[in-house]
């Protein structure tokens, strides 16, 4: 009796010594997912997606997540170029394009990927004026995601985008942006304004030059002008003379130099 209790003990071991073994050797690795296989501690290879069976004790193996994480880069204090002290944060977009290098190469790559954005985005956007900050941010962008894209090469890391989200200005700052920008609308308005100016007399020269040249043209206006003043709610009506009139009433009277030479 006894026997048979010790031979049962020993079945039920080996089977669940059995199960334990197939459950730490077979692995299911999923479409999103690498496995990184160390034989006795030295890299061996990368498997996966599928089935992935290995040797306990003399093989380990490390999940790597190769789809694409967004890290949030917390609101870092810069100086810009210009001495104006902001507040920018930002989001990087990464991924593993290297699980092996990813595991060996960086203790944490996505701690040190996220650290790395943060002292890129203070060096890059210090280097630069507040306003191409706000003005050339694509042109940031892109540079911020090529910096970062050459530093994390080395680690198994693609930066696909790298986007500055906010860019925080005290209240004083904000204030002398709004007087710039009124001062700035004032002088377009002005420009445009003497713009108009300045075409309107060229028509206003070029009607003139048309209107001189012929003496029933100038006598049609000053009719057109009589006409635009009768119609005006006004007690005096001022009468423009023509210049050839004018010219005539003078020629045909005399001045008084004339009168006194005629007494002679």
């Amino acid at each position: 009796m006894a026997n048979s209790d010790v031979s049962v003990f020993l079945t039920f071991l080996t089977i669940a010594v059995l199960v334990l073994f197939l459950k730490v050797s077979i692995n299911i690795i999923p479409e999103y997912q690498r496995s990184v296989v160390f034989f006795l501690g030295r890299f061996w290879k990368v498997k996966g997606p599928g089935l992935v069976i290995i040797v306990p004790i003399i093989q380990t193996m490390f999940r790597i997540d190769m789809r694409t994480r967004v890290l949030d880069v917390p609101s870092q204090d810069i100086i810009s170029k210009d001495n104006v002290s902001v507040r920018v944060n930002g989001v990087v977009y990464m991924r593993v394009v290297r699980p092996d290098m990813a595991l060996i190469q960086v203790e944490n790559f996505v701690n040190a990927t996220a650290q790395l954005a943060q002292t890129t985005l203070r060096s890059i956007l210090g280097a630069h004026e507040l306003d191409e900050m706000l003005s050339k941010r694509e042109q940031l962008n892109s540079k911020l995601r090529e910096i970062l894209d050459e530093e994390t090469d080395g680690w198994g890391i693609k930066v696909t985008q790298v986007e500055i989200k906010d860019i925080d200005l005290n209240e004083t700052m904000v204030k002398a942006m709004a007087k710039q920008a009124e001062a700035e609308r004032e002088r377009r308005a002005r420009v445009i304004t003497a713009e108009g100016e300045l075409q309107a007399s060229y028509k206003i020269k070029e009607a003139s030059d048309v209107l001189s040249s012929s003496a029933t043209g100038m006598h049609l206006r000053n009719l057109q002008t009589l006409n635009t003043i009768a119609n005006e709610k006004s007690n005096t009506i001022i009468f423009p003379l023509p210049t050839e009139l004018a010219n005539l009433l003078s020629s045909a009277i005399p001045n008084d130099s004339n009168k006194k030479k005629g007494s002679d």
